[in-house]
């Protein structure tokens, strides 16, 4: 997604220490930050996923992929290396994770049983957002550079398409009984809607008013998708036609969307230090029914559908390194302070 956007300097000085570990305060709404899991390390992060069968959140880090055990919260192995890893997509059928290596123009084929990479796929430049179909047992490869989308066969990683997109691809839902992906062309203000058959973009839809696209979130059962976007909206659209059918108010620096279909909730995360909680009533209101305060820079985030909880990756930082004309850079991050936050609901935790 945006690992780029997070390649954080690593603060080695002596005397800097791991950051503060401290939960920030509840918000009115259905969720407050619970725990935090220690990650430790050093480098920026991007894409987490869950596989909610298996149990295990997946958070990008650096050049590997980090494994936890989410009954336990704590790590149980890694995957790696991973050169510019921007996320892992689960193919539970398989027994299969897929993770985008940006830095390699490749797509690591990974046996989730013993965590060891398998094979590597060639794409196009930068493969970022990936996606596992299992329609057709294949996976996407969305390539932030090249303007496209590499699909290969799950099981034996034979490409078989390469895609051409308006733009700059970011985030893809599926849609399998659709027989289509939905994917963000953040720098065209659209989503495209993929023939997953014919591999072939059937449909282009604008996104107005939002701008500058990045996560995308979709309800099967009611046909929505929800584009959250840089302009601070996020928009809700009919997948069937593309119509925009409303939007709400997001924070600044949003970079994931998740959809729960157990609460009808709908979330995004931003890097601005705000999660945004959404609804969808009866009648077709959306609304925003919380804001809740997340560390800054917590700008990607993931959703547990079977506990609810949602995990967001995050660090602290140092004070902004002048640069060599002397203007503030950017904020190192401390080293050893990489972890991943977890929000769950109010409800749950009063059980």
């Amino acid at each position: 997604m945006r690992t780029r956007r997070v390649a954080l300097g690593i603060v080695l000085a002596v005397g800097l220490v791991a950051a503060r570990v401290t939960l920030l305060p509840a918000a009115e709404g259905p969720y407050h930050q619970a725990r935090l899991i220690t990650i430790g390390g050093e480098g920026g992060w991007d894409y987490l996923s869950v596989d909610a069968a298996a149990r295990r959140l997946y958070v990008s880090h650096a050049t590997k992929v980090i494994v936890i055990d989410i009954d336990k919260d704590v790590v149980v192995g890694e995957i790696g290396p991973v050169g510019g890893v921007h996320g892992l997509a689960v193919a539970p059928d398989l027994g299969r994770g897929f993770a985008s290596a940006g830095q390699e123009n490749k797509v690591a084929i990974v046996d989730l049983k013993t965590l060891q990479i398998v094979s590597k796929v060639d794409t196009g430049q930068n493969p970022d957002s990936v996606l596992y179909e299992p329609g057709h047992q294949e996976v996407y490869a969305f390539n932030g550079r090249s303007n496209s989308a590499t699909v290969f066969d799950a099981k034996t990683g034979e490409v078989r398409a390469t895609i051409a997109l308006p733009g700059k691809p970011e985030f893809a839902v599926v849609d399998v009984k659709a027989g289509r992906i939905y994917n963000n062309i953040e720098d065209q203000n659209v989503v495209v809607a993929i023939d997953t058959g014919a591999h072939a973009v059937a449909a282009t839809w604008p996104i107005t008013p939002g701008e500058s696209a990045t996560g995308l979130a979709i309800d099967l059962a009611r046909h929505r998708l929800f584009a959250i976007c840089g302009n601070k909206l996020m928009v809700m659209m009919d997948s069937v036609t593309g119509k925009v059918l409303g939007s709400v108010p997001i924070g600044a620096g949003v970079d994931a969307a998740a959809f729960d279909p157990g609460t009808g909730l709908v979330f995004a995360s931003g890097g601005d230090g705000t999660l945004t909680v959404a609804r969808v009533d009866e009648k077709g209101a959306f609304a925003v029914v919380q804001t809740l305060a997340t560390p800054p820079r917590s700008r990607t985030m993931t959703l547990d559908p079977k506990t609810h909880k949602l995990y967001a990756s995050s660090a602290e930082f140092g004070a902004p390194v002048p640069g060599p004309d002397g203007r503030p850079g950017r904020a190192p991050m401390v080293a050893g302070s990489f972890k991943v936050v977890v929000f769950e609901m109010k409800e749950a935790a009063g059980r």
